[in-house]
């Protein structure tokens, strides 16, 4: 499993349940997308939420209860096809001029998740879960009955904004086109909103505070700034997945996402997708891990002919 996020961690401890042995590799911490959320509001079971850190340490723990081997700061540096096997490899260590690790497997599973496009502004990064935030389901009813502003125009912009009345008293959308660029049907809605308005013709410059976001610094084209003081700022400029490494191997759609079959396979047999990285994919944490679940039985019923067969693990406290 590439990725640690909810879909690799879930499909780790499904995989590992059924007897298949099983490593997840992660460049970076546990949890994926999910593990810096500031909390999960919306994933099934926790009534009162579940801050980011905690959810994926919990994931964590319960992947390595069933016997998957994680192996995490491993920048997988490239995916491949090597007769039977598919293969991973990984960057060598940090300072050092050779070395890096081959490691095969009958199936991958590609749980590579995507990224937030940064606006890439003064205060961007120090704000991120301080009234920042890239997530209108995870965290727009911290903002219920309040103020927030929305970057971007297109029809994630506009139906994030959208969904985000429900909560808050009003929606400022700010676009540096002329117009939206989101879809005639989104645009009608957005404009006959009550509770949204739009800016048009601005950029944000800075986001500014102590500790957490006080104001954002609007520029217009001929160089006016204005100062504007919501409670939370909602970036939506699109998203980008993180296959760069597997270009050129698995089919991509046009916009780079993994293109996959109804089992989950992408277009190379045994090796497959799930998550944010997938396209068709509702980006969400929930559904990740049912598609991790649902990848890990796929790649059961790949590699049974290649192994011979394979028995059913029981769980570690039902084994004797």
């Amino acid at each position: 499993m590439v990725g640690s996020g909810p879909a690799g961690l879930t499909a780790g401890l499904y995989a590992a349940r059924e007897g298949i042995e099983t490593l997840v590799i992660e460049r970076g911490g546990v949890g994926g997308q999910a593990g810096v959320t500031e909390r999960l509001d919306n994933f099934p079971g926790f009534p009162e939420g579940i801050g980011g850190a905690e959810f994926a340490n919990r994931l964590r723990q319960q992947a390595e209860r069933f016997g998957v081997e994680i192996l995490s700061a491993q920048d997988v540096v490239g995916v491949g096809v090597e007769g039977s096997y598919r293969e991973v490899r990984t960057a060598a260590p940090s300072g050092a001029r050779s070395g890096g690790e081959h490691y095969h497997a009958w199936a991958v599973l590609l749980a590579l998740g995507s990224t937030y496009r940064r606006l890439g502004i003064p205060g961007e990064e120090a704000f991120i879960g301080a009234g920042v935030h890239f997530c209108a389901t995870c965290d727009g009813p911290f903002y219920r009955g309040k103020e927030v502003l929305v970057i971007g125009g297109g029809n994630s912009a506009g139906e994030e904004g959208l969904f985000l009345t429900k909560f808050c008293q009003k929606v400022t959308i700010a676009t540096r086109g002329p117009e939206l660029s989101a879809s005639r049907i989104v645009v009608d809605k957005v404009r006959s909103h009550p509770q949204i308005e739009v800016l048009t013709e601005v950029t944000p410059a800075a986001f500014k505070g102590d500790g957490h976001l006080e104001s954002v610094v609007l520029a217009r084209r001929g160089g006016e700034t204005r100062e504007v003081r919501p409670d939370g700022v909602f970036v939506f400029i699109g998203l980008s997945p993180n296959t760069e490494i597997v270009k050129g191997l698995v089919e991509l759609d046009e916009r780079g996402f993994v293109v996959t079959d109804g089992m989950l396979q992408t277009s190379v047999p045994g090796i497959f997708a799930a998550g944010d990285a997938r396209a068709g994919s509702t980006k969400q944490a929930a559904s990740a891990a049912g598609e991790g679940a649902a990848a890990a039985r796929a790649i059961r019923r790949y590699v049974e002919p290649l192994a011979g067969g394979m028995p059913t693990a029981e769980p570690p406290e039902a084994v004797a």
